[in-house]
């Protein structure tokens, strides 16, 4: 049994953080759903931006929309969603199968949002429905100003994939959005199992601390970050408000694990996937780390639902002056900035791909 067989079986749902035109045409996606039980797929501005200005697969539709009109921004978002809705037709079956649980694809709005609650919620509502799918989220960073905008975004029937997430307390406040959202469903006499999921990214903490942290700390951040977010995700889902909520038909909010590539050197490729493996969770990676982990990766154990030895390894951390609360909203910022350096390296490749095919 491969790895990924393994872990799926396990009940982790391996996502792909990768979408290219050329992937959905030469068959490589149907290859990771049949081979490599892949069931769902997220997308960022970098991974567009490399898609579409290292391929010519785009240009034809590129001067299709051109004549169109479409310029910018609006012709990203047009590519964009031709992509996902044909990776949601794949993984169409896997979300019905599930009974929508899995099987889906994620979308993120512009990240110049991330700090405008009302102009993020209009731009959520706007791509959910010009999408039409109902196994696409709609990525909205967690943010202050994000906070608001998933509750809205959920009341209103959107699901939605939380981003930038980088600690139990992000995950916890990306929850209580999501059950304020569902409670205001319930009020309102509406059906509340609208989903959604929360993606703490790992890797990063590692890359932050590798040159500041003792050796015998070495890339045990992010894994011990995940472990207490999982452990307050299990808490959750016992607490009588969330119970409240599901014995009206709610679905939970399920933890994803993203930034899950080692960043490391010296640390095996399959890091993060061997050691964030929790059943009714999600783990996004990359080809390289999912074509990595199917060769030769190791399921190690399963993350406790009491987290572990986590507390001890974050105690470890602040020890030797390492502040967990401040490194997380500084992971967050850079976060953000970072997304909003990739959307305007995005808009250049497409005004540069435009220029050269007028």
């Amino acid at each position: 049994m491969k790895a990924t067989q393994a872990l799926h079986k396990l009940g982790q749902s391996l996502w792909i953080d990768d979408i290219t035109r050329d992937m959905l045409d030469s068959g490589t996606l149907k290859k990771y759903i049949d081979d490599f039980s892949v069931t769902g797929l997220t997308s960022n501005p970098t991974i567009f931006d490399n898609a579409i200005a290292k391929s010519d697969s785009y240009d034809p539709e590129i001067k299709h929309l051109m004549n169109a009109g479409f310029t910018g921004e609006a012709l990203f978002f047009e590519l964009a969603l031709q992509d996902l809705s044909r990776a949601a037709d794949f993984f169409l079956p896997i979300h019905e199968r599930t009974v929508t649980v899995d099987g889906f694809v994620s979308l993120e709005v512009s990240p110049l949002l991330a700090y405008d609650t009302k102009a993020t919620v209009d731009e959520a509502k706007r791509l959910y429905a010009r999408a039409h799918k109902p196994n696409l989220f709609i990525k909205i960073p967690g943010t202050k100003e994000g906070l608001p905008a998933i509750e809205e975004a959920i009341f209103s029937g959107v699901t939605v994939n939380v981003t930038l997430l980088f600690s139990a307390d992000d995950c916890n406040a990306a929850a209580d959005a999501y059950m304020k959202g569902l409670e205001r469903r319930v009020a309102a006499g509406l059906e509340p199992d609208v989903r959604s999921v929360a993606s703490i990214f790992i890797s990063r903490w590692d890359k932050a601390v590798m040159d500041k942290a003792p050796e015998t700390l070495r890339d045990k951040l992010g894994i011990a970050v995940a472990h207490q977010a999982y452990r307050d995700y299990r808490a959750m889902l016992n607490s009588d408000r969330w119970q409240r909520l599901e014995s009206h038909g709610a679905r939970p909010q399920r933890l994803l694990f993203a930034s899950t590539s080692t960043k490391d050197p010296r640390a095996a490729d399959t890091l993060y996937i061997s050691a964030l493996a929790a059943p009714n969770t999600v783990n996004t990676m990359p080809d390289k780390t999912l074509l990595a982990f199917a060769d030769h990766g190791k399921l190690e154990g399963v993350l406790s639902p009491d987290g572990g030895d986590c507390e001890e390894v974050l105690a470890a951390y602040e020890k030797v002056g390492i502040s967990i609360a401040a490194l997380a909203a500084q992971l967050q910022k850079e976060g953000a900035a970072s997304f909003v350096s990739s959307w305007q390296d995005l808009l250049k490749s497409i005004e540069t791909k435009t220029e050269a095919l007028k």
